[in-house]
């Protein structure tokens, strides 16, 4: 059964809150490129996208939530969408839970069984 891709951005939302890693993977297309939010590498595979969601996964307190009314929605072509929006990462570093907020953009083939394509997110910097 194909899901509308709000609802592919709230299953990769519970399995970040879960700490689901091979939830998280099973999102992604073998050939799939994240740009992460807290490295500055490329995640271009699998091997590169585990470690990059172990190493997630590992932080204490760690949750993301979804900014709503931010999310665009945007459909290229039968089945294949563009996502974007703002979403706030939460964990802990040294013991303290700190916010950290996030543009994204995905592009999702919802016919597929791993829809994500392309995921891009970054911290929002500061304004000038």
């Amino acid at each position: 059964m194909k899901k509308a891709p709000r609802d592919i951005l709230d299953q990769w939302m519970q399995a970040v809150n879960g700490a689901d890693v091979e939830g998280l993977l099973a999102l992604y297309d073998a050939n799939a490129v994240l740009i992460p939010t807290f490295s500055n590498s490329v995640a271009n595979t699998p091997e590169k996208l585990r470690a990059y969601f172990e190493k997630l996964g590992s932080r204490p307190e760690l949750s993301i939530a979804l900014h709503d009314k931010t999310l665009i929605i945007q459909e290229l072509e039968n089945e294949v969408y563009v996502l974007g929006g703002i979403y706030n990462w939460r964990f802990a570093v040294d013991g303290e839970v700190l916010n950290f907020e996030a543009r994204f953009s995905y592009v999702m083939d919802t016919s597929k069984t791993n829809p994500i394509l392309h995921h891009h997110s970054s911290q929002i910097p500061r304004s000038l």
